[in-house]
């Protein structure tokens, strides 16, 4: 990765469930799916604009973005 950095894991919070069909719109956050939270890998700052874009186009209403503690 560019500048040896590594990815961080992410939870997306929702307003709703998020329909499975949704959920394989992010790809490259390798989805998991826990009702009306997704949680991925992203690589950098750049990387997170993608999905924030879709979930917009998706109709899906983020109430919380945070990245999760390193195990």
């Amino acid at each position: 990765m560019p500048g040896g950095s590594a990815a961080r894991e992410y939870e997306f919070r929702v307003v709703s469930p998020v329909p499975q069909a949704a959920a394989e719109a992010f790809p490259e956050l390798e989805a998991v799916l826990i009702g009306s939270q997704i949680y991925g890998d992203v690589i950098d700052e750049t990387h997170l604009f993608g999905p924030l874009a879709r979930f917009r186009m998706l109709g899906l209403l983020i109430v919380e973005r945070r990245p999760l503690p390193s195990a």
